[in-house]
């Protein structure tokens, strides 16, 4: 299952970057699959991205509402929402396991051979504070004379973006660098910041900010794709709190299996020893688990 996991990941993150033309041609792809939305975190302004951010796209809406009202043009952004809701309520947060190539990143560097912390879970709640304040209050409220907002995580706080498109958008103009002021120098410290972290902690980045991961892990309790937690065939042994990339723990009640914090990695369910841990999936729940066995021999 991590093989499969692996191999999700890394052809996932090269469909999202796979315009390579960008030395030669327009440094930022602007083609028909720009208007789709790639379900993980993968910033768009990225020379290499072939498609949208979900979330950035997300507060491009809320940023142009009052505008577009005054205009009689209400755009409610049926498809980034409907894209939104619909992956959640298919798989929940099951894109932030398989399919985001900043949690990809954060998988690498907690490789590193240094000391590991644990994550203090008071720091669970602070996605859903970026979702709230830096998502949806501050591009709503806080606008120009005209009634624009602004993109206020992918601007302020977003560390793809710094990594993906601001370092490599800089490195290919000169004119960039030059004009690159306080802005840059605030997000590239905030990047290093949040890597060396990275390297201390296993994937603080989705536990503690993205709002990406808070919205998919809204769906978590109701999606199609769910787990199934088994105590009575438990044995105690701790082994899926030992590989649980955002330390769900569920074997002793502390937390629920289906919580907002499960990226839906299914480690714990490749690795118990007494199939404790099944898949169902459907409306009407159907256990998958032995389909699911097969494909991963």
């Amino acid at each position: 299952m991590e093989r499969l996991r692996r191999k999700s990941q890394y052809i996932f993150t090269l469909l999202a970057n796979a315009y390579w033309l960008f030395p030669w041609k327009s440094p930022i792809y602007q083609g028909p699959l720009k208007k789709i939305c790639f379900p993980g975190l993968n910033c768009h302004s990225c020379p290499a991205a072939s498609m949208s951010c979900p979330l950035g796209a997300f507060q491009n809406l809320l940023a142009t509402l009052r505008p577009s009202i005054q205009m009689g043009q209400l755009h409610i952004g049926a498809y980034v929402l409907g894209s939104l809701g619909l992956i959640g309520s298919v798989a929940g947060r099951m894109p932030c396991g398989w399919i985001c190539p900043f949690g990809l990143l954060q998988k690498w560097l907690f490789l590193l051979p240094v000391p590991k912390f644990s994550f203090w879970r008071p720091l669970r709640r602070g996605p859903y504070l970026f979702l709230i304040v830096f998502v949806v209050l501050l591009p709503l409220l806080v606008v120009d004379s005209l009634g624009y907002g602004s993109v206020w995580f992918c601007k302020y706080v977003c560390p793809a973006g710094t990594l993906e498109a601001g370092i490599p958008l800089l490195s290919l103009d000169q004119g960039l660098r030059s004009a690159a002021g306080w802005l840059f120098a605030y997000k590239f410290i905030v990047l290093i910041l949040l890597l060396t972290w990275c390297s201390f902690t296993s994937r603080p980045f989705c536990r503690a900010i993205c709002p990406l991961g808070a919205i998919y892990g809204l769906f978590n309790r109701v999606s199609w794709l769910r787990l199934r937690f088994h105590p009575d065939r438990c044995v105690q042994c701790k082994a899926c709190l030992t590989i649980c990339p955002t330390d769900v723990s569920f074997y002793n009640g502390l937390d629920d299996l289906n919580s907002a914090a499960c990226i839906r990695c299914l480690r714990c369910f490749s690795i118990c020893p007494s199939n404790a841990v099944s898949l169902e999936f459907g409306p009407v729940r159907e256990d998958i688990s032995k389909a699911v066995n097969t494909l991963e021999v």
